[in-house]
């Protein structure tokens, strides 16, 4: 029997109403006992005290790239980069070459997905190779593994057709997962539309780009009553049609990223094509309104939506360079800087954001309770870091907080109960997996 206790740990688990300092006994890969004091000799231990643990943290929205573009990521770096940044388990998107439309490329994914260091689950395309022309097999897809359908990195911008996915989601009780974006307000475009893309002057792409399409969204979840998440919201405009809409019991959620509630469109003066994401950085009232709506709840998940991109894929001109940076390794860092260090919100809500969240909307098991697999993600709230890409698991680069200083900062990964990653400075874990 494999058997971990982990001592004076401070637990926080709103969904089981625990939020004090606990011992945990693991055994077989599943919590056994919750309680203070724990003590059985001969079973390791570790003491957690000064420590948070929170049920393990799960990414809605990554990319992986593999199949197909490996030179910028595998699903075992991307695994290995996830664990680091204190992620149990991921959503990796669709759009991989080939795209992941059909039950053998889902296959392919999740029997590499095995050999991961974490959970790593497979969000298939909503229509054949995300060309918006016509819809997968959601049940064969589902039937074969998939926990959501998006085609991520472009819209279902055919409202008819994204009607009938919704209905057959729910069906299915599946969430569709929409990248938010009128393709024919987004054409050309390279960042934010305003004083930057003018000074620079690159094609914008204005905040109605992204509303317009949170509004269909909206108008057909109502219609439908079949669920829709909004992918990385960016506005002020999307923030209060999804507060209102909520407020209304439509069945909608919604998440943000990292980068979108720390930095603004300014950013690309300073660094180029690592500012340059979709949707793009927008304006200062953008950020504060992102920031109001991860306060009052509107907003139920963060997503990093790492975007690994080969260094040649970014050091082009800005106008041609790919869209998207790398955000597994220092997500839960800024979160913790910027949401609750600043007192923006609570240990409870962030754990929410980060954990509780994304697994109800995915349909995956979290929690700290009595017979629950034991994936737990371990935060040292106020330890002050550095942040060094050079140290990263992953293959990419691409980021914009290269050398920035953040307090918080993830201590330690727990997947299946065997830690899979530990900052050996802030936990005496030795024979990691």
């Amino acid at each position: 029997m494999d058997r971990l206790l982990l001592k004076n740990a401070h637990a926080v688990d709103p969904s089981h109403r625990v939020d004090r300092k606990v011992d945990l006994l693991i055994e077989d890969e599943r919590i056994a006992r919750i309680g203070k004091p724990i003590s059985i000799e001969g079973v390791p231990t570790v003491d957690l005290n000064g420590l948070v643990v929170a049920p393990g943290f799960v990414d809605i929205h990554v990319h992986f790239r593999e199949p197909g573009i490996e030179e910028a990521e595998t699903i075992e770096t991307g695994a290995l980069a996830a664990a680091a940044g204190g992620f149990t388990a991921v959503a990796c998107m669709p759009n991989t070459r080939p795209c992941n439309d059909n039950e053998f490329t889902n296959g392919f994914i999740l029997h590499k997905a095995k050999l991961a260091k974490i959970g790593v689950h497979a969000i298939a395309a909503i229509t054949k190779d995300e060309g918006g022309e016509e819809l997968v097999d959601f049940a064969a897809l589902k039937k074969s593994g998939a926990v959501a359908f998006s085609d991520d990195g472009k819209p279902v911008a055919n409202s008819r057709l994204m009607r009938q996915a919704i209905e057959t989601g729910k069906a299915l009780h599946m969430v569709m997962i929409d990248h938010c974006e009128d393709p024919f307000l987004f054409k050309g475009g390279a960042i934010n539309e305003g004083v930057f893309s003018k000074r620079l002057k690159v094609q914008g792409i204005p905040n109605a780009a992204e509303e317009i399409m949170v509004a269909r969204n909206i108008a057909l979840a109502r219609l439908t009553g079949g669920h829709v998440h909004m992918a990385h919201m960016s506005t002020a405009g999307s923030m209060d049609l999804i507060r209102h809409a909520k407020k209304s019991g439509v069945p909608v959620t919604s998440e943000v990223t990292p980068h979108h509630f720390t930095l603004t469109d300014k950013a690309v003066m300073e660094y180029g094509t690592n500012a340059k994401m979709n949707p793009p950085l927008r304006s200062k009232s953008d950020l504060d309104a992102v920031l109001k709506a991860i306060a009052d709840g509107t907003v139920d998940v963060i997503a990093s939506d790492h975007a690994p991109h080969h260094v040649s894929k970014k050091n082009v001109p800005l106008s041609e360079a790919a869209f998207g940076i790398i955000g597994l390794e220092t997500s839960v860092s800024l979160g913790l800087d910027r949401l609750v260090n600043t007192g923006l919100i609570s240990m409870k809500r962030f754990v929410e954001l980060y954990s509780l969240n994304p697994a109800r909307i995915l349909g995956i098991q979290r929690g700290i309770a009595k017979g629950i697999e034991a994936n737990l993600t371990i935060l040292h709230p106020t330890k002050r870091i550095k942040v060094d890409p050079s140290k990263f698991q992953s293959k990419s680069r691409n980021t914009p907080f290269d050398q920035w200083k953040l307090r918080g900062c993830p201590a330690g990964t727990i997947y299946k109960g065997e830690f899979v990653w530990v900052d050996q400075r802030l936990i005496g874990v030795s024979n990691t997996k």
